[in-house]
C-alpha cells in the first residue's frame, strides 16, 4: 500500500548526455526501466590511448565537468566548453573545442552506433560502468554533510544524481542510506532503493561556483562509509516533472 504521506518533494532533476562531463538540469525526465531517456550516451577519450576520462582519478581530466551538455530537440549532443559557443557533438569542431580546453587532443565518442547523429561513421568508446537506471540524494543528507563540514559546499552537482528530493533534515543522518530494500513512488514513478552510492574523488574537483575540496570525501570516509544518497531500480517507469512528491510504498 502506498503511503498517503509525502516525505518529500523532487527539486532538482538532471540526466548526463555524456560521462563526466557537466549534466543537463531538466524541469522533467522520462524514466525507463534501464535509464532516463538520454542519459550517459557518449564519453571523452584521450584520442591518443583511447583512455575514457577518468576526473576521479587523473588531474588531467579535472577540467572536464566544467563543459556544459545538452540534447538538441533532435536528440543530438551538444556541448560548450567555458566561454565558448555551443557545438555539435561527435564532430571535428567540438573535438578542437574540448582539445584546445584541455590541453590535449581529446575526442567525444558515442558508446553505442545508435547514440550518434544519422550518418556518423566515426569510433565507438566503450562504457566505465554499468550504470544504475536511478541515483537519488536527499537534501537532508546534503544538510548532514554541511553540518559536519562547514566550510565546504556540498553541492548537488559533486554527487551527479538524477532526482534531488526536498525533505526535512535528519539530525545526525543521511537518512536514504536505511533505505535500502524500501520501495519509493515519486509521483507515477515507483522505485526499489538498490544500494549505497559510493562516493569517489570526483566529489571533490573544483565547479563553477564551487572548490576544490578533498574534506567533502572526507567526510564521507569517516561518517557514512563513503556513501552519499542512493542506486534504485524501477518497478514502473513513468515521467516525473520537478514537484512531484515522493512516498513510500
Amino acid at each position: 500500500m502506498q503511503s498517503t504521506v509525502a516525505v518529500g518533494s523532487v527539486t532538482e532533476l538532471w540526466r548526463y548526455p555524456a560521462s563526466s562531463l557537466a549534466g543537463e538540469h531538466l524541469g522533467a525526465i522520462s524514466v525507463g526501466h534501464e535509464s532516463i531517456d538520454g542519459d550517459r550516451m557518449f564519453g571523452l577519450v584521450d584520442a591518443t590511448d583511447n583512455e575514457i576520462a577518468r576526473p576521479d582519478r587523473d588531474a588531467k581530466w579535472h577540467k572536464v565537468p566544467r563543459i556544459k551538455t545538452r540534447l538538441s530537440p533532435t536528440r543530438d549532443l551538444e556541448i560548450a566548453i567555458p566561454d565558448g559557443d555551443w557545438l555539435v557533438a561527435p564532430g571535428a569542431e567540438s573535438d578542437r573545442a574540448v582539445s584546445a580546453y584541455l590541453g590535449f587532443a581529446a575526442s567525444i565518442r558515442p558508446f553505442r552506433r545508435e547514440h550518434a547523429a544519422p550518418g556518423y561513421s566515426g569510433p565507438l568508446t566503450a562504457e566505465r560502468y554499468r550504470k544504475a537506471p536511478i541515483h537519488l540524494l536527499t537534501t537532508a543528507s546534503l544538510a548532514r554533510l554541511k553540518a559536519l563540514h562547514p566550510e565546504g559546499v556540498p553541492d548537488p552537482r559533486r554527487f551527479r544524481p538524477n532526482i534531488v528530493v526536498d525533505m526535512a533534515p535528519v539530525e545526525g543522518s543521511f537518512p536514504e542510506t536505511d533505505w535500502i530494500g524500501r520501495k519509493l513512488a515519486i509521483g507515477d514513478l515507483l522505485l526499489t532503493v538498490s544500494e549505497p552510492c559510493r562516493r569517489c574523488g570526483f566529489t571533490i574537483i573544483a565547479q563553477d561556483g564551487f572548490d576544490h575540496d578533498p574534506a567533502i570525501l572526507r567526510n564521507l570516509v569517516r561518517h557514512n562509509a563513503h556513501n552519499l544518497g542512493v542506486y534504485c531500480t524501477v518497478d514502473q517507469p513513468a515521467r516525473v516533472e520537478i514537484g512531484a512528491a515522493m512516498r513510500f510504498v
